[in-house]
């Protein structure tokens, strides 16, 4: 007979990455909160932020240095262009990227944009006991990310393994 498991709620920090976007207007935003307060997480912190290497990176590096933040999504940002620099100004903080992420992220992504998901940099790590998830910006990838792959690693009961389970043993060394 199977065990059932506890929900475990985490600390989630949520940061927009956009020039042209405000607070009011920060879809993705709105619906990454909705999505992990919907099932029972914390939202820890949000901002919206500029498309600024250093912004980015000094906020995030301040929720991976809190004790009491588990998670941290950014959207936006992880184009093509000159201004899109999220996975590079995150990427160098992870202790450890979790390759299977982005790849499964375009698989899930080529069901509904076809050939254009491969101009996603998409990308996720551990940083400092941190969980990090680098996601695009439109609303789509962002429900596709979360409800495709990031609720179900985030949820304690996931079986036969989930990214909860391991936070114990992020620290290890």
């Amino acid at each position: 007979m199977s065990e059932e498991r506890p929900f475990k709620p985490l600390n989630i920090a949520v940061l927009t990455v956009s020039d042209s976007r405000s607070p009011a207007e920060d879809s993705s935003g709105d619906l990454l909160t909705a999505r992990l307060e919907g099932v029972g997480h914390h939202l820890y912190e949000r901002e919206l932020l500029p498309d600024d290497l250093y912004q980015i990176r000094a906020a995030v590096s301040r929720w991976i240095a809190a004790a009491d933040c588990d998670v941290v999504i950014t959207t936006g940002g992880t184009g093509l262009t000159g201004r899109d620099g999220t996975p590079e100004a995150v990427s160098v903080l992870f202790d450890k990227t979790i390759d299977g992420f982005g790849e499964t992220f375009r698989a899930v992504s080529f069901r509904q944009i076809g050939s254009s998901t491969l101009q996603s940099r998409a990308i996720a790590g551990v940083a400092n006991r941190t969980y990090c998830f680098v996601l695009p910006g439109s609303t789509g990838a962002c429900r596709d990310a979360w409800d495709n792959l990031i609720e179900s690693q985030l949820d304690y009961r996931t079986r036969p393994c989930n990214l909860v389970e391991l936070m114990p043993r992020l620290t290890e060394r």
